[in-house]
């Protein structure tokens, strides 16, 4: 009989603690268009899988009358489960408990969870819906969102840190999802910020609703500390499901292998035509990207931020790649402070898991003017060329039109250990164009004739004279620097194998401590 009351006891336990902080703020969470912790966690896990831990943990806190409300689990729901068979950690704070605010035991079962996924070589994801500290407790709340963000920080290459913003994430919360991998935000529903529209409209006078200051249609576009931004909580589960399956489970393993139908020796004759004779004319590399990859599927990472370059992962062969592409109808591609700082960053994680790099090269060069000199674009493209430099994965590049100055160097060049570089017969590798190399190396010898016409006649036969020189691939070609001029129809094929080729590439960069990556 008292067997049959302590199992009764703990199912009671148990169905109160998921309700959270009970049925009227679940009502409330679904009337602002959100799905509580338990719903999102079950939407993205196999179902059945999920595991849950700490379920009876309760907060400790005795200020300000804290110690006459609890509730088991204290705001956040942390377990394993599997997405797509593959074992993942996990954590939800859970809103209808006391805000989803951060104490000192919802901080104990969070680290709990990361160190086993470092522990275990698995991935791990946290969904973040919060009020922020829970200021009862003071400086625990505080030595709680330290801890977490010391073990994100040491998990970081270690096993891929995906988050999801679903509600609010303000304050020293912002930083954890700050130092994971990928950020996934929920359009109207979901904003970061470090100070909210009433600290702001105190200490500047400036008028800021919360989402235009930190929502997520802002920072996928505007500052970059959103990787996907969704349009409902379905899709953003969705994304974090569909980039996991492009990741190895930690850094000692390899992405899993996705079966494909798409034949690997595929031909398609629309490249050979997708450079436009005008060589200042635009064309679209999305062309170019669908045409190359698995059945045209492209996960694009920082879709509405840095546009004129285009990073994300496809298979090839049903190999995970991480691409990355100049974007000729953005700003003719060239490379900025944010394109520079966007690309480095995904060609860092790719190096840290593993994933070979395909790069598509149609670059001017780098963006001139004081706003770009005043902002640091020297130290920020120097980040790009550093990890392309350091990067140790398979390499292969392919150079469609343009690749001028320090930007061909940037851009996973021979030189930066590019393992096998390709060219476009379109290809013009070349210090510039012939334009502005006219421009210098002539500009005293056409002024010098009288006759305007005479002078445009002069400019044209050296501008000839320097194309056929320089504005071609088969000058970089002669000196080794580019494996092979190829036919654009059989892009995908021979990138294919070249991947193949690499697939057991080892190669390792000196001893050290750590690098000192131009920050």
């Amino acid at each position: 009989m008292i067997q049959t009351e302590k199992i009764k006891e703990l199912v009671e336990r148990r169905a109160a603690a998921r309700m959270g902080g009970g049925q009227k703020r679940i009502d409330a969470q679904h009337q602002k268009g959100k799905l509580t912790a338990r719903e999102r966690l079950a939407m993205l896990l196999d179902e059945g899988s999920f595991e849950e831990f700490d379920m009876f943990v309760q907060h400790r806190c005795t200020n300000f009358g804290m110690e006459k409300t609890k509730y088991d689990g204290d705001g956040v729901v942390t377990g394993m489960g599997t997405i797509d068979g593959r074992l993942v950690y996990v954590y939800a704070q859970d809103f209808t408990v006391n805000g989803g605010s951060m104490s000192e035991t919802m901080a104990q079962k969070i680290c709990k969870v990361m160190d086993m996924a470092v522990r275990n070589g698995v991935p791990f994801i946290g969904i973040n819906d919060s009020g922020g500290a829970r200021i009862q407790e003071g400086i625990c709340s505080l030595a709680g969102f330290g801890e977490i963000f010391e073990r994100n920080i040491l998990a970081s290459g270690v096993v891929p840190q995906i988050s999801g913003i679903f509600g609010p994430c303000a304050g020293g919360a912002v930083y954890s999802p700050a130092l994971t991998d990928f950020t996934v935000m929920v359009k109207d529903t979901s904003y970061m910020f470090l100070t909210g529209p009433g600290v702001v409209k105190t200490v500047t006078g400036e008028t800021v609703s919360q989402e235009e200051l930190g929502g997520a249609s802002v920072h996928a576009s505007k500052s970059g500390v959103a990787h996907f931004a969704a349009e409902n909580e379905e899709e953003g589960i969705r994304t974090i499901r569909d980039l996991l399956s492009f990741l190895p489970s930690n850094n000692r393993e390899q992405a899993p292998f996705a079966e494909t139908s798409d034949p690997a020796g595929r031909v398609d004759d629309a490249l050979n035509a997708v450079i436009p004779d005008n060589p200042n004319k635009a064309y679209d590399m999305y062309q170019v990207i669908g045409s190359i990859v698995d059945d045209g599927r492209f996960l694009e990472v920082h879709k509405s931020w840095a546009k004129n370059i285009i990073v994300g992962f496809a298979h090839m062969n049903g190999r995970s790649v991480g691409i990355v592409a100049n974007q000729p109808k953005i700003l003719a591609g060239v490379l900025d402070i944010n394109a520079s700082r966007k690309a480095a960053r995904f060609v860092r994680f790719c190096d840290a898991f593993n994933i070979p790099l395909v790069t598509l090269v149609d670059v001017p060069g780098f963006l001139c003017g004081t706003q770009q000199e005043y902002g640091g674009i020297i130290s920020h493209g120097a980040k790009l060329l550093y990890a392309y430099g350091e990067a140790t994965v398979p390499k292969v590049t392919v150079t469609l039109r343009k690749s001028y100055g320090g930007a061909h160097i940037t851009m996973s060049c021979k030189q930066l250990r590019g393992d096998i570089n390709y060219a476009w017969p379109t290809a013009n590798i070349a210090v510039m164009g012939a334009e502005g190399a006219v421009e210098i190396l002539y500009s005293k010898e056409i002024k010098s004739i009288e006759d305007p016409e005479g002078q445009a006649k002069k400019a044209m036969e050296k501008k000839t004279e320097y194309n056929d020189l320089f504005c071609n691939p088969y000058n970089a070609a002669g000196y080794g620097y580019i494996d092979d001029v190829i036919e654009p129809r059989n892009t995908r094929f021979r990138v294919i194998r070249a991947l193949e080729q690499l697939a057991a590439k080892e190669q390792k960069n000196p001893w050290k401590k750590h690098d000192n990556l131009p920050l």
